[in-house]
């Protein structure tokens, strides 16, 4: 995983137990399997075998096995593939091949939470509330909200409103909630965004009724 427009670290996962010079290697990145990201040829960087959209972007760690992409963005999610060739008798020898897959992250704003209506909520009467977050990426698993005392947890009927930008391919998402006005007591609402395993969840500010 990798946030948005920073470095991502891309591992071969190379042992070289044999402790075999780079020098007498050939090592490549691609991008699956379509797009050539990275090439170290017996020791040195060569940029006339690169897809256009990885030219200046691409370093190596020759100590680490690790490929840095800088400024990664969205496009660049995909699964990379690492070849080492070693020198041989005639023609190279693929000595190791690896695959991992990049994922980018971009945060999300704290949801916040509206009232779509004017005037102050009166007893027996429903309210419209609309929690919204933007500006990030994956797409989200869902918002919920939590009304307390009691720590009621609401999932609207509704499923959240999704929309991506074109350009940026960052998501905005919107999810709204009808109750009724809570009576005689000080009541919480806030709204939960679920950004999926272990990117954790974002919490609005409570509005208080």
């Amino acid at each position: 995983k990798s946030f948005l427009n920073h470095t991502a670290y891309l591992s071969c996962y190379f042992p070289n137990s044999q402790k075999t010079d780079i020098k007498d290697l050939i090592v490549f990145w691609q991008k699956d399997v379509l797009e050539v990201v990275h090439e170290v040829y017996y020791g040195q960087e060569i940029q006339h075998n690169l897809s256009p959209s990885y030219i200046n972007r691409t370093k190596m760690d020759m100590d680490k096995w690790t490929l840095q992409l800088l400024n990664a963005g969205i496009v660049d999610e995909g699964k990379y593939e690492c070849v080492i060739q070693r020198r041989d008798k005639g023609s190279p020898k693929v000595i190791h091949k690896s695959v991992c897959s990049l994922h980018i992250i971009a945060n999300y704003s704290q949801p916040e939470i509206t009232q779509l209506h004017t005037g102050e909520p009166k007893p027996n009467e429903n309210m419209n509330l609309s929690c919204s977050s933007s500006g990030g990426y994956p797409k989200p698993k869902e918002i919920t909200w939590i009304i307390s005392p009691g720590n009621i947890t609401y999932r609207p009927l509704d499923p959240m409103a999704v929309s991506q930008d074109n350009v940026t391919q960052l998501y905005n998402v919107t999810s709204k909630l009808n109750i009724a006005v809570p009576t005689n007591t000080l009541t919480n609402i806030s709204c939960l965004l679920h950004l999926g395993e272990q990117l954790g969840i974002l919490v609005s500010v409570p509005l208080v009724i």
